[in-house]
């Protein structure tokens, strides 16, 4: 069987084991080449949200703004691959994006008598459905007095280009006791559910090779 052939046939993916963050499914007679491919994508070739830009508006913690900057950035934000655009491939083509490419989240940790930490769950965002995986992922550590009011700004990116992308936390590719068998196993970062990540790799990894062979017969051409 070659790429092509299991990406026409997805209803023969048997789904070994599946909740809401991991998946694993048994790919059969698919050459090792295909099924590690698959796995890298999986892994960080399809996109997800992260917080890409931070405005730092007030910021008297002992965190630096760029350590703050940081620690938004890699804050897993959940993901709609149906309704946004990745920003190269947007209509608008703009450097500062539109609302089908970009969403903005904002905190202001206010005034505060006590030391605490400041959560994933109060930053704000403009569109329900993109937001902290969690409420409850630590960014920051305040002493009374202290503030932090930000705004950010989350795109579509791809783990090739920073680990905050990432799809996934883990994706791995064993053997089992048969020949042409393998199976696949999938660990969401919460962003998108499993299954998701498996459907848009194997479309990722179609694409991929389509344009290879695009490429291939220009220079045979």
């Amino acid at each position: 069987m070659d790429f092509e052939d299991f990406v026409q046939d997805l209803s023969s993916l048997e789904v070994i084991s599946s909740d809401n963050q991991k998946i694993s499914v048994k790919l059969k007679g698919i050459p090792l080449q295909y099924a590690n491919a698959l796995r890298r994508v999986c892994l960080n070739g399809v996109p997800v949200f992260a917080i890409d830009t931070v405005d730092i508006i007030e910021n008297s913690s002992v965190l630096a703004d760029e350590g703050l900057a940081h620690r938004l950035g890699l804050v897993p934000i959940t993901t709609d691959l149906a309704r946004f655009n990745e920003p190269s491939k947007c209509e608008c083509q703009s450097e500062t994006g539109c609302s089908n490419c970009k969403v903005m989240l904002v905190l202001d940790s206010g005034d505060s008598d006590v030391t605490r930490a400041v959560l994933s769950g109060e930053l704000s965002s403009e569109d329900d459905s993109i937001k902290p995986t969690s409420e409850k992922v630590p960014i920051v550590q305040l002493a009374p007095g202290q503030r932090i009011k930000v705004e950010c700004y989350a795109r579509l990116g791809r783990g090739t280009e920073h680990a905050k992308w990432n799809a996934a936390n883990i994706s791995t590719l064993t053997n089992t006791d048969k020949e042409d068998v393998k199976i696949l196993t999938v660990e969401s970062t919460g962003a998108l559910k499993p299954e998701q990540i498996i459907v848009s790799g194997v479309d990722e990894v179609s694409n991929r090779i389509g344009q290879f062979k695009e490429m291939i017969d220009k220079v045979e051409a």
